[in-house]
């Protein structure tokens, strides 16, 4: 991951499909974006609809022909659900197995024994950061959800005040601690410290998810005041189970693929060299996809088994928890398919040639060039590598400090209001039940605090280091 480059990340980047110019562009995502919210809040057109037309509105009216407009949003939402996908259905299946077996009820059973009303949502943002550290945001996601929905439901908790502190830890790592893709990329861009980087990290992390997560969720859920979705939570398992899985047995399980996965990137960066064999078994075995598969074959047998479960019945507890989930697939690969089509008309770009002239300090222009790309793409990822290609020759002169500070400043601009054209404003909105409007006034306020408190640390960290 160390070695992984702004260019070899950026070298199958095409031309833009349409020769338009700035303003034109800039009309062109403002009326996409205008297209899907009005479709989805005056006309209750269902999401994926919307999302495909905002997408094909934004190409004609940015001059893309028709034909390369429809391939550019068919290869988003294609590489979308080829990449998050498998990775819901294998969470899916895990969430259920968990859920039919008892597992969950054992894990939720000893969280509300330990933690009062007052301390459930720290506990909550917690677990979310220890387990979001080595995983992708989405994967972080199908992992927790089952455990957030519950847990709301039992503890007869607003979703929001449980939900949004998850939502915190997870993207908070996403975006300021390596080893995510994030940072690493900018690290390795700017040729920052990975040490220095990580330590300034947790410095700026640790007061962000505080405030972002247990803190704004006290107001989250005064303005969005909503219970688990029946239709997401894992059912209870029937009255005809005569046990269910252990305590260690059902946590094992569940944090499998974390473990798979943090060895995998800890390897990566100790080892640091891909033909070393022990980074080669890890490297399989830690990928999000082995690493779920793993945990749903183990959960056959430490919770279904466990349970009793008959082979007929293991097979129909997979069948049923993976119909739940398509309309989730759709809505989430149009998004893709949107963010793509952004991308693809030279939205970018265009943001880059804008900010090239600012004349701001680094670490706030580096924050300011990561939030309008993320604003225009929807991509955090895109946002990180877009920003750090351009503010790189800034970082030749400056310290270590001042270079991983840099990287934090990238990660945290990243993270700014997602809204409607980023696949996890979609997930999010989904897995709980929200209307458009509650998730902006929710998930996508959470961003934008996560983004402002760390870049105000940021900055309050340069002024003595």
């Amino acid at each position: 991951m160390t070695s992984l480059s702004v260019e070899m990340l950026a070298a199958d980047a095409t031309a833009p499909i349409t020769s338009a110019g700035n303003a034109q562009l800039g009309i062109a995502v403002l009326t996409g974006i205008a297209v899907i919210v009005l479709l989805i809040t005056k006309f209750k057109l269902h999401a994926f609809l919307a999302l495909t037309i905002g997408s094909l509105t934004l190409g004609a009216l940015a001059g893309a022909p028709l034909g390369k407009a429809i391939e550019s949003f068919s290869k988003g939402l294609g590489a979308t659900v080829a990449g998050v996908g498998v990775l819901i259905a294998l969470g899916a299946i895990l969430g259920k197995l968990l859920a039919d077996s008892g597992g969950g009820d054992q894990i939720v059973d000893t969280i509300l024994a330990k933690a009062s009303g007052r301390t459930m949502p720290w506990a909550m943002v917690l677990i979310a950061s220890v387990i979001g550290l080595p995983l992708f945001f989405e994967v972080g996601i199908v992992l927790l959800i089952p455990v957030v929905l519950v847990v709301a439901k039992r503890g007869n908790y607003s979703l929001m005040r449980i939900g949004i502190p998850a939502l915190a830890g997870l993207s908070v790592m996403h975006g300021l601690i390596p080893p995510h893709p994030g940072p690493l990329v900018a690290i390795d861009a700017l040729n920052a410290n990975l040490g220095v980087t990580l330590a300034l990290g947790v410095l700026v992390a640790i007061p962000t998810v505080i405030i972002a997560g247990p803190i704004f969720s006290k107001y989250a859920a005064r303005w969005v005041d909503i219970q688990a979705p029946e239709k997401m939570i894992p059912a209870r398992p029937s009255e005809d189970l005569d046990k269910r899985p252990g305590f260690g047995a059902t946590v094992f399980t569940v944090l499998l693929p974390v473990v798979l996965m943090l060895a995998n990137a800890l390897v990566e960066i100790v080892v640091d060299n891909p033909e070393n064999p022990v980074q080669k078994v890890t490297e399989v075995i830690g990928s999000p996809l082995i690493a779920l598969l793993a945990a749903v074959l183990v959960g056959l047998f430490t919770l279904g088994r466990a349970a009793g479960f008959t082979k007929d019945r293991m097979a129909s507890t997979v069948e049923k928890s993976l119909a739940p989930i398509a309309g989730v697939l759709m809505i989430v690969g149009a998004g893709g398919g949107f963010k793509q089509t952004l991308i693809d008309v030279g939205v970018g770009q265009m943001i880059l040639d804008f900010s090239k002239d600012w004349a701001i300090p680094t670490l706030l222009l580096a924050w300011l060039i990561a939030v309008a790309i993320r604003l225009a793409t929807g991509s955090a990822t895109v946002a990180t590598i877009s920003a750090a290609g351009l503010v790189a020759p800034l970082a030749a002169g400056m310290s270590t400090s001042e270079s991983a500070l840099l990287v934090l400043a990238i990660g945290a601009g990243s993270l700014f209001f997602s809204h409607v054209n980023d696949a996890g404003f979609w997930l999010v909105k989904e897995y709980f039940g929200m209307t458009v409007g509650q998730t902006i006034k929710t998930w996508s306020v959470m961003e934008t605090i996560i983004s402002v408190v760390g870049i105000v640390f940021v900055l309050l960290l340069s002024l003595v280091l």
